[in-house]
């Protein structure tokens, strides 16, 4: 099945404490269950950087979800594009604290060439790169040993 995948930046649209997050979440996490995509959610208190990626209708679906929710306002997409496998198989949605800097970096680097080798990992000095290493140490324990494994051989 062919997988595609939408990265996007947005400003918060007013107030979001933890726990109205954490609810934004689970409810997307049973959203993006239903449509199979699979992701990682930034947020630095003030703007949200956002990675999903799955089958065409799912991305979609979720993409369109977003476009229509009321907690983002400035969305900009940084890139969309069909990928050959999944960067996120772990989380339906996760979502991770992270300082101000972080969204900066990765909303102005390069986001065009995320969709390439996928199995090789994402090219050096690229945005999804950058977002691979934050995301690596939350990573489930036996994702981590998978890709432990991987970088030995």
């Amino acid at each position: 099945m062919p997988l595609c995948a939408i990265a996007y930046v947005s400003d918060v649209a007013g107030p979001l404490s933890a726990e109205h997050l954490d609810a934004l979440v689970e409810d997307a996490i049973r959203f993006n269950s239903l449509a199979g995509v699979t992701g990682v959610l930034l947020c630095d208190g003030s703007r949200f950087l956002q990675y999903f990626e799955g089958p065409d209708d799912g991305v979609s679906a979720v993409h369109e979800r977003v476009l229509q929710a009321r907690s983002h306002r400035n969305i900009r997409k940084l890139g969309h594009a069909r990928v050959p496998a999944r960067y996120f198989p772990y989380w339906s949605m996760r979502w991770l604290g992270v300082e101000p800097t972080l969204v900066e970096i990765l909303s102005a680097g390069e986001w065009e060439a995320f969709a390439d080798r996928v199995a090789g990992g994402p090219p050096a000095g690229s945005a999804m790169e950058r977002l691979m290493q934050f995301v690596a140490p939350h990573l489930p324990a036996r994702a981590g040993m998978q890709e432990s494994r991987s970088a030995a051989e």
